[in-house]
């Protein structure tokens, strides 16, 4: 079992890490930060949300900054805001103990003068949307001659939701270019044509073991129930899990306001976020759920990406997702950090054969609840 000093870490780094409860290293930390710390590398990891990758790229890539240099050398592209706003606050934690290195994050939905302004001071890691990015080069606000290395973090995401130009403009226009670090969870062929396009040839292929990816403190539920009844079934669901906070999905933003206004009239303290909202309002129902003045987020799959909230002890499917990834990046969001939690389906006689789809392909069991 090695420890992330055995991995090749900084003694500073480790203790940041430490101080996160990050002590032992995850299965794809094991498997990637030798590589990227190894020397000038490409790369290919598939891993899924929750599965430590942030800390898997972020540590090797602060390790490659020269604190010295005042200009950008690593730039993260992430495919929300949330998340970048997430992996930038991230890395500024594992630098506590270290020289300090400037990372800064951009992103659409903020006002882009505000931004200029706080990239004119030192910043050495940009954290940002493909979108943002691209408006800010070609303001001339931002420079990218120094970058070294480039991480395209969850890029099935920023694929999916159509910033396959913008990836491809990016990379294109990196001249001091020497590391492409890719994560995604998921490799369709836009992903394969990117990584044909512009990683290397022999760009190391890194995967997590199917077993590794679903988290073992996860407990798969589910109560059957006619789609009448199904309101009932999480009113009994959420009043069994006391006053512990967690996330309802659903797979439509209608249907994500609809159960947001039956879960309030029934006096459960419950927001929703999704696609319509303002950045303004969005910000406001999370800080709320951050603040525990919330017990319940009512969210669509597109709208959680990037929610990194401790503590969440349920996520609820109130309809099942599309597909068994969105089903991994669901239940991930509960049992973080080596704790334990419930990830609790609702469905009705059709549906179960869906369930038997996840366990065949994911590896995990559900257990009836009554």
């Amino acid at each position: 079992m090695k420890n992330f000093e055995e991995l090749g870490i900084s003694s500073g780094f480790i203790k940041g890490l430490a101080e996160l409860n990050i002590v032992e290293p995850t299965d794809i930390q094991k498997k990637v930060i030798p590589i990227l710390l190894a020397g000038v590398t490409d790369i290919v990891a598939q891993a899924q949300t929750g599965t430590g990758k942030t800390a898997a790229y972020g540590i090797p890539l602060l390790e490659k900054i020269d604190p010295n240099q005042k200009s950008v050398q690593g730039l993260i592209l992430c495919p929300t805001r949330e998340l970048a706003k997430q992996v930038a606050k991230q890395l500024f934690r594992f630098t506590k103990y270290t020289t300090k290195i400037f990372t800064e994050a951009v992103y659409g939905g903020e006002h882009i003068d505000r931004q200029i302004v706080s990239l004119r001071r030192p910043t050495q890691i940009i954290v940002a949307t493909p979108g943002r990015l691209i408006d800010l080069v070609n303001r001339k606000a931002v420079d990218l001659n120094s970058v070294k290395t480039i991480v395209l973090d969850e890029a099935d995401e920023m694929l999916s939701m159509g910033f396959k130009k913008e990836l491809d403009d990016i990379l294109s226009h990196l001249p001091s270019i020497k590391n492409k670090w890719l994560f995604s969870a998921t490799i369709p062929n836009g992903i394969q044509e990117i990584i044909s396009k512009h990683l290397a040839k022999d760009a190391e292929r890194i995967e997590v073991s199917r077993e590794n990816i679903v988290n073992k403190n996860i407990s798969h539920q589910f109560v059957m129930c006619n789609d009448s009844d199904k309101f009932h079934a999480l009113q009994l669901f959420l009043k069994s899990e006391h006053k512990n906070r967690g996330v309802v999905f659903c797979k439509t933003k209608a249907a994500t306001k609809k159960l947001t206004k039956q879960l309030i009239a029934k006096n459960i303290a419950a927001d929703a976020i999704h696609g319509d909202l303002m950045q303004k309002e969005r910000d406001k129902v999370m800080r709320a759920f951050k603040n525990e003045t919330l017990r319940v987020l009512v969210a669509t799959d597109v709208a959680a990406r990037g929610i990194d909230i401790s503590g969440l002890t349920f996520v609820a499917h109130y309809q099942l997702p599309e597909n068994d990834e969105y089903y991994t990046h669901r239940s991930g969001r509960t049992a973080r950090a080596g704790k334990e939690g419930v990830s609790m389906c609702f469905v009705n006689t059709k549906e179960v054969k869906t369930l038997r789809n996840y366990e065949r392909n994911l590896e995990i069991k559900f257990r009836q609840v009554k």
